[in-house]
C-alpha cells in the first residue's frame, strides 16, 4: 500500500495544478466554517453581556412581574400577548408590602414606566418616564450626580419632584445647572431635584434616558392609574433564593385569590434563575443557527464531490495507467480522499481565522457603542468548525474516491 505521505503529495500537487477551481472549492467550505465560529464566539460573547447584564441587578434579589394568566413567563404567547397590547393590572403596591412581610425579604422597590413629553424652554424631549418607589435609590447600583434622590413622603404626597437621566439632562438643560429647575411633564411644572450619572444601557433598555419620578405621582397625577409592572425585593439570605420564590410565590397567590397556579397573572423568579434559563435559551439557539449555517457547509461540501468527479473523468487515463502498473484500488481511493481532506483541512484553518476575525470585529463594534461585549476565542467552537471540516471532507470526498479506486484499469486506458 502506497504511504499516506505520498498520498498526499499526489492530492496537493493534483490541487495546485487546478488553482481557480480549488480556490472556489474553498470558497465555499470557509464561509461554511466561519459561519460556524461566529455563531458560536459572538454567541458566547452575547451572552456573556446579556447574563453579565442581568448579574448587576445582584443575586440577592428575586423580581415579581406581570404575567398573561394560563401562559408561561418565558412563552411566546405571554410576550406576543403584551405586544399585542394585553393589560395585566392586578399587581398593585398592595403586593409589595405582602412580600416585604417575608422574612428573607429585607426590602424592595416597586416600579411601573410610561412615556410622556417633557420640556423645559422650548426644548422638548419625548421620554421614558420611570416611576419608583423611594427604596430604589437604596437598592439599584445607579449613582446620584447632583442633587438627591425623592424621599418615601414626596412619594406618598404625590409631589411632583423629578430626577433626571444623563441624557434628559443633558437634552433639556445642555450645560446649565438642571437642580432646582421646573420641566414640564402633561403641562404641569415638576422640579427636578436631581441628575442620575451616566449608566449606560443594560439589554438594550437605556438607563440613561429616564425620567424617574415618584411612583404614586405617576400613577395619579400622570397616568391615572394604581397598578405596577414589577417588584424587586432583596433578600436577607441568597442561599435561601428557591425557598423564597416558592413562598412569595404562595404570598401573592393569596393576595390575589388564586387557587390554580394556571391562572397566576405574576411570575416569581431569582436573578438566579433568570441567568439560569437565559443560558439555557442560548445554547438552544446556538444549536438553531449551528442548523442553519450547516447548510453552507453542505453547499461547500457538494463543491467538494463536483470537483472530485471532474477530477477523475479527467485523470481516468492517469488512474488506468497506476493500476497497470501495480496501483491497489485502496491506493487510489485514498488518493482521492485525501484531495477531498486537504481541501477541507485548508478550508478550516482559513475559516476559522476569518470567523475569529469577523467575532472580533463584532465586538469592537459592539464596544463602541457601550455595550460590554467581551471578544470571546472560543475552544469548543473550533473543535466543531475542524470536526465539520474534517467530516465534510470524508462525506462528500468517500463516494468520488471510491468510484475512481473501482475503475478498471483496461478500461480506463481505454478512455485515454
Amino acid at each position: 500500500m502506497m504511504p499516506h505521505g505520498e498520498s498526499i503529495k499526489i492530492a496537493v500537487k493534483s490541487l495546485r495544478i487546478n488553482k481557480a477551481r480549488t480556490l472556489l472549492t474553498l470558497l465555499g467550505v470557509v464561509i461554511g466554517i466561519a459561519a460556524v465560529i461566529v455563531v458560536i464566539s459572538a454567541g458566547d460573547g452575547l451572552e456573556g453581556y446579556v447574563v453579565g447584564q442581568v448579574e448587576t441587578f445582584g443575586s440577592d434579589f428575586i423580581e415579581i412581574e406581570i404575567k398573561i394568566p394560563n401562559t408561561a413567563q418565558t412563552s411566546t404567547e405571554n410576550a406576543t400577548g403584551f405586544v399585542g397590547g394585553v393589560m395585566v393590572t392586578t399587581l398593585t403596591l398592595d403586593d409589595a408590602e405582602a412580600v416585604e412581610e417575608h422574612p428573607n425579604i429585607s426590602d424592595s422597590y416597586s416600579g411601573v414606566m410610561g412615556q410622556e413629553l417633557a420640556s423645559y424652554q422650548g426644548e422638548i424631549k419625548k421620554s421614558f418616564v420611570f416611576g419608583t418607589t423611594a427604596s430604589f435609590d437604596e437598592l439599584d447600583t445607579g449613582e446620584i450626580e447632583e442633587g438627591r434622590y425623592f424621599t418615601d413622603e414626596e412619594d406618598k404626597s404625590l409631589s411632583r419632584v423629578v430626577v433626571l437621566g444623563s441624557k434628559v439632562k443633558e437634552k433639556l438643560f445642555g450645560d446649565s445647572d438642571a437642580v432646582g429647575q421646573n420641566i414640564k411633564i402633561n403641562r404641569s411644572n415638576y422640579r427636578v431635584i436631581g441628575v442620575m450619572q451616566e449608566r449606560g444601557a443594560v439589554m438594550f433598555f437605556d438607563w440613561d434616558d429616564l425620567i424617574y419620578i415618584p411612583i404614586r405621582t405617576l400613577q395619579k397625577r400622570v397616568m391615572g392609574i394604581d397598578h405596577i409592572s414589577f417588584i424587586f425585593a432583596k433578600m436577607t439570605d441568597p442561599s435561601l433564593g428557591d425557598q423564597t420564590v416558592v413562598e412569595v410565590t404562595e404570598i401573592m397567590r393569596a393576595e390575589h385569590e388564586i387557587t390554580d397556579p394556571k391562572k397566576d397573572d405574576f411570575a416569581v423568579v431569582s436573578m438566579e434563575q433568570a441567568s439560569e434559563m437565559l443560558s439555557v435559551v442560548f445554547v438552544g439557539l446556538d444549536i438553531l443557527l449551528l442548523a442553519l449555517v450547516s447548510i453552507s457547509l453542505v453547499v461547500g461540501g457538494v463543491g467538494i464531490m463536483n470537483i472530485l468527479y471532474v477530477s477523475v473523468t479527467e485523470r481516468t487515463g492517469e488512474i488506468g495507467l497506476r493500476k497497470a502498473m501495480g496501483a491497489r484500488s485502496s491506493d487510489i481511493l485514498f488518493q482521492f480522499l485525501w484531495e477531498s481532506l486537504v481541501i477541507s483541512i485548508i478550508a478550516g484553518i482559513i475559516g476559522v481565522a476569518l470567523g475569529n476575525l469577523i467575532a472580533y470585529i463584532i465586538s469592537v463594534v459592539a464596544a463602541s457603542q457601550g455595550f460590554a461585549w467581551d471578544f470571546q476565542i472560543s475552544i469548543t467552537g473550533i473543535l466543531i468548525a475542524c470536526g465539520f471540516a474534517a467530516g465534510v471532507g470524508l462525506v462528500f470526498g468517500i463516494y468520488p474516491a471510491k468510484r475512481a479506486a473501482s475503475l478498471d484499469p483496461i478500461q480506463a486506458l481505454r478512455f485515454e
